[in-house]
């Protein structure tokens, strides 16, 4: 049976070996003077850097830290699911690994996890130390996030946030491209509706440059819009595509057929009629026939598509483990 522990201090992490000891001590500190059982689980997105090494040295003075080292950069979704995979905390905290998250905040992130029952909080960086250009881009995308989802938070892309075990069980499968920002929108689209704020202090960051570019803010939105329409039909594409393919269908079928019986009456009557051809109603309820036939084969094929097997790279992206069982073995899942 795997050990059930407090805390799981999730860190995914690229090219961050300057701030990683200091992070590592002051975590320590933090949950040693409250008494917390944790690990600090580190995930190395294929750093370029000493990252790995530092983390071999930090997990040989200290048994609760582990370590996953991707084989390339996949980037911050594929580390904080496989991070989820493995976690076995009964609450898991998420931050960032250039010490602009404070691990002071651990403890009572955690109590609003144990003693308020939220699944999930989030945390609010009120006051910013970041540039104008990643500052203003982060506010539009909060604001449209919380127009789409219903879900009213200031600060979604916050890497500091705590979760039930359960939540990150649920979500990680589902988790893909840059997904990571829009982490509460998921979760309360599957099903966990308790999603609380914290205001959280945030520092300016001591080591490194930034890796926020404007592609990720552009990508943002995209993935606010996208995590909708796989909420509402992932599981079901036949609703939509076979929705929009039957009533396409059904109007050109609609079409053609009046074509042919009103030129069929006409010549019953002796009226001399123009080919059916000849009429640009025609062409238009051919082309919706057309279209609706293969909007409603897209949504069969999506249909058989969603029986396939959605979470196959989960073990192949992974190139090192530190204080796993078997360095090779699959993450282990907790016992709830």
């Amino acid at each position: 049976m795997t050990e059930l522990l407090q805390l799981t201090i999730l860190i995914p992490l690229y090219n961050e070996d300057e701030s990683l000891p200091e992070l590592h001590d002051w975590i320590v500190r933090v949950v040693t003077a409250n008494q917390f059982t944790y690990e600090i689980l580190f995930v190395d997105d294929g750093s370029s850097d000493d990252s790995w090494n530092v983390i071999e040295r930090l997990a040989g003075v200290n048994p609760n830290v582990r370590g996953i080292r991707f084989n390339r950069n996949y980037g911050k979704t594929m580390a904080l699911q496989t991070g989820f995979q493995a976690a076995r905390g009964q609450v898991v905290i998420t931050m960032d690994a250039d010490l602009q998250d404070s691990p002071d905040e651990i403890p009572e992130l955690y109590r609003m996890i144990t003693q308020e029952n939220y699944d999930l909080v989030s945390g609010w960086k009120q006051k910013r130390y970041d540039p104008i250009t990643k500052t203003l881009p982060t506010k539009l995308f909060n604001a449209v996030s919380r127009w789409i989802s219903g879900v009213k938070l200031h600060d979604f892309n916050c890497g500091l946030k705590a979760y039930r075990q359960k939540v990150v069980k649920v979500i990680a499968p589902s988790l893909y491209g840059d997904m990571h920002r829009n982490l509460p929108i998921v979760a309360n689209w599957n099903g966990f509706r308790r999603i609380g704020e914290k205001v959280v202090q945030h520092r300016a960051r001591k080591y490194g440059t930034t890796k926020f570019g404007l592609e990720r803010f552009v990508n943002g939105f995209l993935d606010v819009l996208v995590i909708g329409f796989v909420h509402r039909f992932s599981k079901r594409p036949m609703h939509f595509f076979g929705t929009f393919g039957t009533l396409s269908f059904f109007i050109g079928s609609i079409l053609a057929i009046w074509l042919i019986v009103e030129k069929l009456i006409n010549i019953s009557r002796g009226i001399k009629y123009r080919n059916v051809t000849d009429n640009p109603l025609f062409f238009f309820g051919l082309v919706a026939i057309i279209l609706g036939v293969q909007l409603f084969l897209a949504g069969f094929l999506g249909e058989m598509l969603v029986r396939q097997n959605l979470n196959r790279m989960s073990d192949q992206i992974v190139a090192e483990k530190i204080g796993f069982l078997e360095k090779n073995s699959p993450i282990q899942q907790p016992v709830s």
